[in-house]
C-alpha cells in the first residue's frame, strides 16, 4: 500500500509540474505581461516631542494672563493695525441701535440675492427667453436715451427728478 500511495503523490506533482511548464510558456508567449504600480513613500516622521512647541504656547498663556492682570496691550498686538475700511465698518456697527434688524435685513439680502441668482439662471436656460429679454432691454435703453437724453430740456429734467428722489429717499432739504 505504501508503494501505490507514493505512486501517485509523484505523478501528482509530476502532472503538477508539466501543467506548471506549460502555463508559465503559454504564459510567456500569449498573455500580457503584468505591470507592476510604484510603492507609495513611507508616511513623513512626525517628531515625538516638540519642546519648542510646548514652549510657545506657554509663552502665549503666560502673556494673556498678564495682560489680564496688568490691563495693558502687549507690545505685539498693539503694533498691528485693523485696516481703514474694518475700522469705519465697526463705528458704523457700534452707531446702530437695532442691530437684530439689520442683522434680519442683512440675511433677508443674502437670501434675496442667492435666489434672484438661481432664478435669473433658470430663465438662461430656456431656449428663447434670453435672446427676448436681450431684445426687450435693448429697446428700453434706446427708448429712454431718447426720450431722457437727447435734447437739453429733458435731461435738466431728468436730473431734477434724480436729485429730488434723492432728498426724499435721505430726508435731507
Amino acid at each position: 500500500m505504501a508503494s501505490t500511495s507514493s505512486t501517485p503523490l509523484s505523478s501528482i506533482s509530476s502532472s503538477s509540474s508539466l501543467i506548471d511548464a506549460r502555463v508559465s510558456r503559454q504564459s510567456a508567449a500569449t498573455l500580457p505581461q503584468c505591470v507592476s504600480l510604484p510603492t507609495l513613500p513611507p508616511p513623513p516622521v512626525q517628531p515625538q516631542n516638540r519642546p519648542w512647541k510646548a514652549a510657545a504656547y506657554c509663552r502665549k498663556i503666560a502673556r494673556n494672563v498678564m495682560t489680564m492682570a496688568t490691563g495693558e496691550v502687549p507690545v505685539e498686538v498693539a503694533s498691528t493695525e485693523l485696516p481703514e475700511i474694518v475700522m469705519t465698518v465697526q463705528e458704523a456697527w457700534d452707531k446702530v441701535e437695532d442691530k437684530y434688524s439689520v442683522s434680519s435685513l442683512v440675511v433677508a439680502g443674502g437670501v434675496a440675492l442667492w435666489g434672484s441668482a438661481g432664478f435669473i439662471s433658470a430663465i438662461e436656460r430656456l431656449p428663447l427667453i434670453p435672446g427676448v429679454l436681450e431684445l426687450v432691454g435693448i429697446g428700453y435703453t434706446g427708448w429712454f436715451a431718447y426720450k431722457n437724453l437727447v435734447f437739453k430740456p429733458d435731461r435738466e429734467a431728468l436730473i431734477a427728478k434724480i436729485k429730488d428722489t434723492y432728498k426724499e429717499v435721505t430726508g435731507s432739504s
